[in-house]
This record gives C-alpha cells, sequence and structure tokens, in this order.
C-alpha cells in the first residue's frame, strides 16, 4: 500500500491510510499505561507478600517466579484466541477489556488472605495482560506508515518507559506517604492498589472512545477462522518472522523479568540493612525506575538508527546491548552499591533495545490481513519465554543468587545475538522506504 502526502501525520511520524490523527494519539495515552500498570503489580506484590502476608524472605523468589509462570501458563492459552478476535471484531473491544480486567485485579489483590488467592486473583490479571499487550504489539502495528515504523515504535517506547517511571515511581512511594500520615501498612496497600485500578478503567475508557473501529483491511478480504488460527506458524517459513518471535522470547521476557526481580532484590537487601518495609520498599522500586528512566532516555535515540539500518541488523545490536546490561550484574554483591547505578543503567538499554528491535522487525514482516495472528503468535513466544526464566530464575534467585535471573536473560541475549547476523547472512531483506507492508 503505498504511503502518499494525504496520510495523516503527527509531527514526523507518518500515519497508515485510514488511521486519523485523533486515533494515535488515543495510542499514545493507552501506550503510557499498558506497561506501566502491567509492570507494577509485580512491585506491588512484593509490598503484598512481606506486609501483608508476611511470607518469609526465603520463600519470595520462588513464590514470585511461580506467579509468574502461572500467569504466563494462561496467557499461552488466550494469546492466539485473542489475536484471532482482534482479526475479527477489532484492537479496540480487547484493548478496553483488558486494562478492566487489570483494574479488577488490583482492587482484589490486597485482600489476599494467602499465596493461594493470588494465584487465583492472576488469572483475572493474565486474560488482562494478554488483552493488553496483544492490543499494544498489534495497533503499534497498524497505525504507522513503513517508513515512520522505527520512529513510531521509539516513541512508543517512550510512552510506555515514561509510564513506568511514573506509574512505579509515584504508586512505590505512595505506601510509605500514606503511612506516615497515619494509615496502617495494610490500609496503604489497600489505597495504593485501588488507586491503580481506577487509573486502568480511565483508561479503558478512553480506548473506547478514541481508537480505531473495526479491522485494517476490508471485510471482503477478511481470513476465515482456521486460516486465521494457523497463520502466526506457517508465517514463521520467513526467517525473518522466526527471528522475530524467537527475540519475542526474550523482549517481554526482560521487562518482566526485570519488574519482578530488581525490586525484589532491592527490597530484600533494604531490609538487611535494616530498614522499614515501607522504605525498603521504595528502596526496591528505585532503582527499577533507574532501569527505567534509562530506557525512556535511551529509545528516541535508538529508534532512528532502527529506520536507517537493516533492521535485522538493528536487532543484533540490540541483543548485543540487552547482553551487556544482563550479564554486567554480575559485578555486584549488593544492588545498592555506586557502581549499581551503572549496572541497572544499562540494564534498561537493553531492554528497550530488545523490545524496540523485534516490534520493528515484526511489524515490518507482518502482512495486514494476519496482524492479528501472527502478533499472537509473536506475544506466545514471549509467553514461553516469562515462563522459563521466571520459573527458573525464581528458583536460583532463592538458592543460588539473585544476579541468576539477569544472567539467564544475557545468555540468552547472547544467542540470539549470533542468530540475527546468521538470518543477516542469509535471509538479507532490502527495506524499500517508498512502500507500505500494510
Amino acid at each position: 500500500m503505498n504511503t502518499n502526502s494525504t496520510n495523516a501525520r503527527i509531527g514526523p511520524i507518518e500515519l497508515a491510510p485510514s488511521i486519523r490523527r485523533s486515533n494515535a494519539w488515543t495510542f499514545f495515552y493507552a501506550a503510557f499505561f499498558s506497561i506501566g500498570i502491567i509492570t507494577f503489580l509485580s512491585i506491588g506484590q512484593t509490598y503484598i507478600l512481606n506486609v501483608h502476608l508476611g511470607i518469609p524472605e526465603n520463600e519470595q523468589g520462588a513464590i514470585s517466579g511461580n506467579l509468574v509462570v502461572w500467569t504466563e501458563l494462561i496467557a499461552l492459552l488466550f494469546f492466539i484466541p485473542a489475536g484471532i478476535l482482534m482479526d475479527r471484531i477489532g484492537r479496540r473491544p480487547l484493548y478496553v477489556a483488558g486494562f478492566l480486567l487489570i483494574g479488577i485485579t488490583y482492587l482484589l489483590y490486597p485482600f489476599a488472605g494467602s499465596v493461594s488467592d493470588l494465584f487465583l486473583y492472576r488469572i483475572i490479571y493474565a486474560l488482562g495482560m494478554v488483552a493488553v499487550t496483544g492490543a499494544l504489539s498489534t495497533v503499534l502495528v497498524d497505525y504507522p506508515a513503513e517508513r515512520s515504523r522505527g520512529k513510531m515504535v521509539a516513541l512508543i517506547g517512550l510512552l510506555n518507559g515514561l509510564g513506568i517511571v511514573i506509574t512505579n515511581q509515584f504508586f512505590g512511594s505512595l505506601p510509605a506517604m500514606l503511612v506516615k500520615r497515619g494509615m496502617s501498612d495494610i490500609e496503604a496497600g489497600i489505597v495504593t492498589h485501588a488507586s491503580v485500578a481506577v487509573i486502568a478503567t480511565i483508561a479503558a475508557i478512553v480506548c473506547a472512545g478514541g481508537l480505531q473501529k473495526g479491522v485494517p483491511f476490508k471485510e471482503e478480504k477478511r481470513p476465515g477462522l482456521r486460516e486465521l488460527f494457523t497463520n502466526g506458524l506457517t508465517a514463521a517459513r520467513n526467517p525473518r518472522i522466526l527471528l522475530s518471535y524467537t527475540a519475542a522470547f526474550i523482549a517481554r521476557g526482560d521487562q518482566s523479568i526485570n519488574g519482578t526481580f530488581i525490586s525484589l532484590w532491592g527490597m530484600n537487601a533494604g531490609i538487611a540493612m535494616g530498614l522499614s518495609y515501607d522504605d525498603a520498599f521504595w528502596k526496591g522500586t528505585l532503582i527499577f525506575i533507574i532501569t527505567q528512566v534509562a530506557a525512556l532516555i535511551w529509545a528516541p535515540l535508538v529508534g532512528p538508527l532502527i529506520d536507517r539500518i537493516n533492521r535485522v541488523s538493528a536487532l543484533a545490536v540490540c541483543m548485543f546491548l540487552a547482553m551487556l546490561g544482563n550479564l554486567s550484574v554480575l559485578v555486584l554483591d549488593n544492588p545498592f552499591e555506586p557502581i549499581g547505578y551503572l549496572v541497572f543503567i544499562l540494564l534498561g538499554i537493553g531492554q528497550i533495545s530488545v523490545f524496540l528491535g523485534a516490534q520493528s522487525l515484526i511489524g515490518q514482516e507482518a502482512p495486514a490481513t494476519k496482524r492479528g495472528s501472527i502478533l499472537g503468535t509473536f506475544n506466545i513466544s514471549g509467553a514461553i519465554g516469562i515462563l522459563i526464566i521466571a520459573k527458573a530464575g525464581g528458583n536460583l534467585f532463592d538458592s543460588l543468587s539473585p544476579q541468576a535471573p539477569f544472567v539467564i536473560v544475557g545468555t540468552i541475549n547472547a544467542l540470539l545475538m549470533f542468530f540475527s547476523i546468521y538470518v543477516r547472512i542469509k535471509a538479507p531483506h532490502k527495506l524499500n522506504h517508498a512502500t507500505d507492508n500494510a
């Protein structure tokens, strides 16, 4: 589909045909909150385990890892059905439903009476996460013209990062603020989680009013259900899509592992230093925020690079940066050492680089009529990555070292860097900025 001067623009970003500026601005709003409210559950969960449930520290890594595994097992079952729904009824209904389900999770979470209750509430969260992340990925493919894809992906990565920083900084510090104003620790946890639920509900309302209706292709081109179900797997015959799937394995895993284990490592280290639960929670949240600020600053720098060079080559560079960041944790004995700030900055740079590189490559390669299904498979690969890394990393976090989850991720980054180089050599792809893959 040719891009032309009639396409709407927002600054340097050219939008795909039929996408209005109001659709794009609504998407920007949704992107700001999407990953922030998803990742805060892992941070808030650290508070719930310590304050509400009183779980011993030497059990928290395994429990946190198992909760992530449980979430991803459910997600695996629903990513492809969600992708099919997005190709049949549109992206907007799934985005709205996802935000509402996540809001319900936050309302329930602080009232958990046991770890078993957390596993139950994670079912609702998993369904919401599938809908939100699936819709985010698919709309991100739909909305930009091909020549502006890297810029749009970088902007969304920037908004994701900004949302993570602001959401986690504000709500991470909120319990301590509320306790100082006279609330009990448990009351502070309830109010904090309920406030996030309100944010999720408002995001659902905004999406319902502003995202594009329907699907971005004509009715007569709509594939059948059987074809939609198999599209994601058959698309892997394209080596660049296969590479995208393997990149997703670690891209979402990186975000989830950072959200789960950086704050847990920091909070446990803070408690070991003699801090109160509320202050240790904030100190652990702060080092996670440093990671996200680094990602936030790096996103607009790496996005234009992805547009200028071959996207497979760009992904190889992104994998190298992520490998460097994750393996650098090996220099730390304590997350609060002075050099730790540099380590967490490198972690953030690597995390956002892999996300942007993977998203740009799959956006370039996925045809419009199959996007929901292909992005569903893309997200399934991410869920499998989280499942494996969270299970292994959570157990090793408790039994071996807090650095273990990051070393696992860094090793996979190294392997995928070499796979990217292999694909670049065996399946070169010249970009044509005059056309739009849509």
